[in-house]
Formats: C-alpha cells, structure tokens, sequence
C-alpha cells in the first residue's frame, strides 16, 4: 500500500485548504484512512478518520472545522479544513489500515500504513 498527500501549504488565520491522500491499493474500500498530525517537539496526534462505511471521527480540537469524506472511485481520502488556526500548523500524515478496529482509530500506533506527510503552516 503506498499513500501520497498533497494540498498542505502557507494559510493566514481563517482560511481554508484542502489534503488529499491518494492510495495505491486494490480494495481501497476497505480500508480505514486517517488522518494525524505532528508539530514540531510534539507527539503525533490524532486528526480525523474514516472508515469502511463512511463513518467519521475527529479529534475535539478540530470538530466542527474539519470534515473528512472519501471517493472510493479514486482511491482518495480528503481533509476538508476550515477556520484554521495558529496552532493547526503541522506535518500532516495520512494513514491506513484494513484490519484496525474503531477503538485503536486514534493511536498511530495501530497504522500499518503511512504517507510521506504534508506540511500546513498557519500565520496569525
């Protein structure tokens, strides 16, 4: 499985972009994507998932901001980010797995699968 993420860049406060995480894998469906991220001298963290089923799950930091959807068609998951603030800046990373149950959704730990990672910066 090889994942790609794209569409981080340099946003002001406020603003609005866009990730993409694009799989190159057969049976995508199935899959759990996810998406974390890392700020520098911190631990990777939990964003947002989605699983098999379309079934969503975000980080409380991020509610109501975020949405996350999937295109099984084009193997791609998307990061819809809204409002973004200072401290939303970060090396973003999406993830995968097929067998990961809802309860590990949230630990990287759990992921057998990750992208090159996208950095989003956000100017106050």
């Amino acid at each position: 499985v090889q994942l790609q993420a794209s569409g981080g860049g340099l946003v002001q406060a406020g603003g609005s972009l866009r990730l993409s995480c694009e799989a190159s894998v057969d049976s995508f469906r199935s899959y759990v994507i996810s998406w974390f991220r890392q700020a520098p001298g911190k631990e990777r963290e939990f964003v947002s998932a989605i699983n098999r089923g379309s079934s969503t799950y975000y980080a409380d930091s991020v509610k109501g901001r975020f949405a996350i959807s999937r295109d099984n068609t084009k193997n791609t998951v998307y990061l819809q980010m809204n409002s973004l603030k200072p401290e939303d800046t970060a090396v973003y990373y999406c993830a995968a797995d097929r067998q990961i149950i809802v309860s590990s959704y949230f630990s990287a730990v759990h992921y057998d699968y990750w992208g090159q990672g996208t950095q989003v910066t956000v100017s106050s």
